[in-house]
């Protein structure tokens, strides 16, 4: 594939996401403008932080006047995956020359690490130009549609009363079901989804994600590894041959 090629695709696969997550987009907007942010205010959170869900967990606790360092650490909870995710695709972005590394890890939210492996399964590279092009689109319309949530958040009245709200973890969910094909898949993701659950009525949210998260490591990390096709040795079937 070409470098217009990787560009084009690039283009492609972000403005799918953007097209997607655009209600979540305009939903942070009109929570933040209900929590007392003003419009730069909110467009500016959504390009610095750049965290989706984490940004409506902090958006709603600034709405509490929640000490600073609880919002923090609350992000950072919700933030957890990420790391999981530089972990994952280290073998990619450590591709990149050093500047673009620390650009693609800025722009790795989650549509960008499921598309990223989705396409490396594929056999397709994830060059920088590909990677660079999607989440551009991707950042740029996250901050765009909070602008217009915020503009028009007035109007909107509660999110949650809409049923809003519900759109973020229909989302997530078809992102993880994208990767059920693969090994283990079904009791990691079952081990997460228990352990999310139980933690969020134990320790409460944010700290229930980060619980799912490591349980679901712990069982991926137990569970015997996929099996690996070996080829035969062709020394062994000469001598069978004999």
């Amino acid at each position: 594939m070409d470098k217009r090629e990787q560009l084009t695709n690039g283009l492609k696969k972000g403005a799918v996401v953007a097209i997607s997550s655009a209600p979540f987009g305009i939903l942070f907007g009109a929570i933040a403008v209900d929590n007392g942010f003003s419009i730069a205010e909110a467009a500016l959170m959504s390009g610095l932080v750049y965290g989706g869900a984490s940004q409506l967990v902090g958006i709603e606790l600034f709405g509490h006047h929640v000490a600073a360092w609880i919002i923090v650490l609350s992000i950072l909870a919700v933030n957890f995956r990420h790391i999981l995710y530089s972990a994952a695709l280290a073998s990619v972005i450590g591709r990149y020359p050093h500047i673009q590394r620390w650009l693609a890890f800025f722009l790795l939210v989650d549509p960008q690490f499921a598309e990223t492996v989705k396409r490396e399964d594929a056999g397709k590279p994830a060059t920088f130009r590909w990677y660079f092009a999607m989440g551009a689109v991707v950042w740029v319309s996250w901050i765009l549609t909070t602008i217009i949530g915020a503009f028009f958040g007035r109007m909107i009245g509660d999110p949650k009363a809409l049923g809003i709200d519900v759109l973020l973890p229909i989302y997530f969910l078809g992102l993880t079901m994208g990767f059920r094909g693969r090994h283990n898949f079904f009791p990691v993701m079952l081990a997460g989804a228990l352990g999310s659950v139980v933690a969020f009525h134990v320790v409460g949210s944010p700290w229930h994600i980060s619980v799912g998260a490591a349980l679901g490591i712990l069982i991926a990390a137990i569970l015997p590894p996929p099996k690996v096709h070996e080829e035969p040795d062709v020394s062994e079937i000469e001598r069978e041959a004999m």
